[in-house]
């Protein structure tokens, strides 16, 4: 079973998270009908639409890689805490950030984000920074422990666009004080009067 990183009301009521209503999201069905959009950035946009969730299995690699820690979509850090796995909403506003900036930084090498481009723009980003050397090998042994045994690279396949799309989920829970909660599942719902 995948993750689900579903919008939530934040704080929760209770014991329990209350999802966000679909509604809060709905312009991003707008996307759907741009041209030339991908249609993995079309379904993803439309399921954002429709439920107020993104997929998030397909991006935790990347988007660990890009904002440099483990577990970020999962949120592990609460989870080991012994909370709830919420990403609360100035968490969200951070990996929104973290994505976004990657993305500007990554479309002069194209539109498409595969393993070796993540590399090559991380490796641009991180040159020019106070201890650029000790994090280039942070970047390099990041990197190898990606590859399997046999020292193939994961086979990403995201655009430019796909990317903006899910840091636009990050962003509008930032902005709109939700919290995203992290789960195989849905989140629990607090009981109905």
């Amino acid at each position: 079973m995948g993750l689900d990183n579903v919008a939530v009301q934040w704080p929760r009521t209770g014991r329990f998270y209350d999802p966000v209503a679909p509604a809060e999201f709905v312009d991003f069905g707008d996307i759907v009908e741009m041209p030339g959009i991908s249609a993995p950035t079309a379904a993803l946009a439309e399921l954002i639409a429709k439920t107020g969730t993104v997929r998030a299995t397909a991006y935790t690699e990347v988007v660990d890689l890009i904002l440099g820690l483990d577990g970020v979509l999962y949120a592990t850090e609460a989870a080991a805490e012994d909370e709830d796995p919420v990403i609360d909403p100035d968490g969200c506003s951070w990996i929104a950030g973290g994505i976004e900036r990657f993305v500007a930084a990554h479309r002069p090498h194209g539109d498409a984000v595969t393993f070796e481009s993540v590399g090559t723009v991380l490796r641009s980003l991180l040159s020019d920074g106070r201890l650029a050397e000790q994090q280039l090998r942070w970047l390099d042994s990041r990197l190898d422990a990606l590859r399997d045994e046999s020292g193939a690279a994961p086979q990403w396949t995201f655009t430019c666009a796909e990317l903006s799309v899910v840091a636009a989920f990050y962003r509008r829970c930032a902005e709109r004080g939700f919290a995203v909660y992290a789960e195989s599942a849905a989140p629990r719902r607090a009981p109905q009067p």
